[in-house]
């Protein structure tokens, strides 16, 4: 993919995708249907974004309110922004920590006016950078930018734990570069972050530095400004100056307490001149801040240019190693902004932990492992399989230091870890790396720690009981022993291995043999269709308990809406009645949410990835666009994203059980480069999709040049690269429909006698 072919913008509004066609119509979508993505400068999995600050839900930009169902309520009408701030989620939703540390402010008015939003016009974003006039008005045919009351030209670009804001005004006599350490969260009801502590010194030459502690995180900055001589620096509290004043400092500050502080940096420009800010942090202290700065940026300014140029060939570097041949220039830029997207998230900060004082891996804005292990850790596994092996480090350290596997991981200490929403996630990607061989890890170390997070919160109630509530939890644990198993195996300790292989087959007890689903439980966004057809390691069994194989299809051809009518969306403020019913439906959620986005490929296991192709189909040609409206739910940290990369590809990684199911791919060609080598998929007989068309089936299939009648390649063999081919055509075929995806033991569930016997 191109950088020129990203569109950092995709996904910032509400959904204008056209009216979904066919099978799409009848599927339901619970969830916001906006992106909530937001354009501002990232690098690749870096520690710092920055953009422009609203104060909107939940990136810190763009126009909507809170909301956690149908279609969200516009905050404000315009696009405007109060200045420019750090650290932004990524397509996440109710997730309490928005961060949007540090906003920077260029003001051509008095400090008093600090907070106002001024409308954005003329917005530009690429892969590291972000753009846009703040206040004034759209420049007109004979003005430039900068001229009378056009506004203030600012743009972004960051380094991995660095960001350089540069400014052009209009010529002024007192024109100002704000810097708020107090700023924090969002301008919604119980968004706001408020420092628990802070300090801001003052250090001359154009340079200051500060510390604000946010939630038990303390966040440092070591700033420079490249401006005129004659420009001057000052702290400021509560929006007057403290002339003469070098440092401020607060031991305890709270809501009611706080109030704004900073360091402002003033004096006169001419239009066109260029002021220049260099912003270094750290999570462990201004001095490291500092040799972030340098290690980012250089030690002379200005170096704006430098730093953007180099971002961007970081971006451009990584998102050449999955190229597409076809399609029209809307799909490939779809292609290529969702592949970006997949690598904005988790921010990766090696040596920067607050809370333990040794170096190594640390990883934040894990937002949340629900989201990303089914699809965005696969694809991280197999494009920069180091970037997996050090955040897998960084969560391996969490477990030594707080004594589990977070299911999400933010910037914040003893923040919620989201253990509702999943059990022993991590287990997965685990599996896969030990399965590949990489990573220098201590596998023996590894094991100990697996086994022991197995055993915790809701894995206590598996052992006693057979099953844990909600009981989406007793799949979650049935698949971490099976993918404990294998590295207990791979040590050496087969004793273990057998025990843990008992404990997996833990999962058809969560099951109802009569009608082929889950029993009834509690589920966390979703109901127990959505997760009934998850990919278990043993779908032979799975689909046994549901009838076999005709029976199986009928339960899955009945989730997706085959043959059902369309139905009618949530609106705007949806009453609980009209969620409630919605979820009644029992229907897939059609890529608006997570819980249920491997489900299509659950044909497969059936012998019938003819309808695994007409429900990707549907998806992919229906539920992505270009433009700000172009996604149909949260991206949540990639995980969305990630699933049409692997889709548009004709593949679909089975987390942790080292299987890549083979489908009809959206694009006639593509390569993916991986560490060990080149992997390509090449579609012959491929006609170019539309929302309209039917889907295309394939009708045989081979690896570097041997017939492949599976429906499935080894986790081992797409990394190490070669040639699928694959023969398409109108109709479903034979090919798939006998060598099924392995599953790896049969077996009914033992009684929970047997299971508390296997951990003794």
């Amino acid at each position: 993919m191109k950088c020129p072919d990203v569109d950092p913008f995709l996904g910032t509004e509400v959904s204008q995708l056209r009216p979904p066609r066919g099978l799409a119509a009848t599927w339901w979508l619970p969830k916001p249907q906006v992106g909530n993505t937001h354009p501002g400068a990232c690098s690749p999995l870096g520690m710092v974004s920055a953009c422009a600050y609203s104060g909107a839900y939940p990136t810190g930009y763009g126009l909507y309110d809170k909301s956690t169902e149908g279609l969200p309520a516009p905050l404000f009408d315009r696009y405007q922004s109060s200045g420019f701030t750090h650290f932004q989620q990524s397509g996440t939703g109710a997730i309490r920590k928005y961060y949007n540390y540090l906003r920077v402010t260029p003001m051509l008015g008095p400090l008093d006016e600090l907070g106002t939003s001024w409308p954005l016009w003329d917005e530009t974003a690429e892969p590291g950078y972000y753009a846009a006039t703040l206040g004034g008005g759209r420049p007109t045919a004979d003005q430039a930018v900068g001229d009378g009351e056009v506004g203030i030209r600012s743009e972004i670009t960051v380094g991995p734990k660095s960001a350089v804001h540069r400014y052009r005004f209009p010529s002024i006599e007192d024109a100002r570069v704000v810097v708020d350490l107090s700023c924090g969260g969002l301008v919604i009801e119980h968004g706001r972050t408020v420092p628990m502590k802070a300090s801001i010194e003052s250090l001359g030459g154009g340079a200051v530095c500060g510390q604000v502690v946010m939630e038990g995180v303390p966040v440092s900055i070591y700033a420079e400004l490249d401006a005129p001589a004659s420009w001057r620096s000052m702290l400021w509290f509560d929006r007057r100056l403290m002339e003469g004043g070098s440092r401020l400092e607060f031991d305890s500050l709270r809501e009611t307490t706080l109030r704004a502080f900073g360091a402002m940096f003033r004096g006169p420009i001419e239009a066109g001149d260029v002021v220049e800010l260099r912003i270094g942090f750290s999570l462990r202290g201004v001095e490291q801040a500092r040799a972030n700065l340098v290690a980012d940026c250089g030690t002379t300014g200005p170096v704006f240019s430098r730093r953007r140029r180099l971002t961007t060939e970081a971006w451009a570097e990584v998102l050449d190693r999955i190229e597409v041949t076809g399609g029209s220039p809307d799909r490939r830029s779809v292609m290529a902004t969702a592949l970006y997207h997949s690598l904005i998230k988790p921010c990766l900060a090696a040596d920067e932990s607050p809370f333990w004082d040794n170096d190594g891996p640390f990883a934040f804005d894990i937002a949340t492992m629900w989201d990303i292990y089914k699809t965005q850790i696969p694809l991280l596994t197999l494009i920069a399989p180091d970037k997996t092996v050090e955040l897998l480090a960084a969560l391996l350290r969490v477990a030594e230091q707080e004594g589990n596997f977070p299911i999400g991981y933010r910037m914040a200490r003893g923040a919620d870890r989201f253990s509702r929403q999943g059990s022993a996630l991590a287990h997965t990607a685990f599996a896969d790396l030990c399965r590949l061989g990489l990573g220098d890890f201590d596998w023996e170390w590894v094991l100990l720690h697996l086994h022991a997070d197995l055993r915790r919160t809701y894995g206590e109630d598996y052992l006693e009981n057979g099953l844990a509530h909600p009981i989406t939890h007793t799949l979650d644990l049935a698949t971490g022993y099976d993918c404990t198993a294998e590295i207990a195996e791979r040590v050496g300790d087969l004793e273990l291995a057998d025990r843990f292989r008992l404990l997996a087959e833990g999962w058809a007890a969560a099951f109802d043999p009569a009608t082929g689903l889950l029993v009834d439980s509690t589920f966390y966004e979703g109901g127990r269709w959505n997760y009934s057809f998850r990919l278990l390691h043993d779908m032979s069994t799975r689909i046994a308990l549901a009838g076999g194989d005709e029976a199986f299809v009928r339960l899955l051809d009945a989730f997706f809406g085959f043959d059902a009518e369309p139905v009618e969306q949530l609106g705007r403020s949806p009453s609980e009645h009209e969620v409630a019913a919605g979820y009644l439906l029992d229907r897939f959620e059609g890529l608006n949410n997570e819980p249920d986005m491997e489900a299509p490929y659950a044909y497969h296991y059936a012998g019938r990835p003819d309808r695994t192709a007409e429900v990707v189909h549907a998806i992919t040609q229906n539920m992505f666009g270009t433009g700000r409206g172009g996604l149909p739910g949260n991206d949540d940290s990639g995980g969305l994203s990630s699933w049409y990369v692997w889709a548009s590809l004709g593949l679909f990684p089975v987390a942790g059980q080292g299987v890549v199911l083979i489908s009809t791919p959206a694009f006639a060609q593509s390569r993916v480069r991986t560490a060990r080598g080149e992997f390509s998929v090449m579609a012959r007989g491929f006609v170019e999709p539309t929302p309209d068309s039917p889907a295309q089936f394939i009708q045989s299939a081979s690896l570097d040049g041997v017939a492949l009648d599976r429906s499935f390649l080894t986790l081992t063999e797409l990394h190490a690269g070669g040639e699928l081919l694959l023969e398409l055509g109108a109709t479903p075929s034979a090919w798939g429909t006998v060598a099924r995806p392995p599953s790896n033991r049969g077996g009914r569930p033992s009684p929970s006698s047997e299971l508390k016997k296997g951990i003794e």
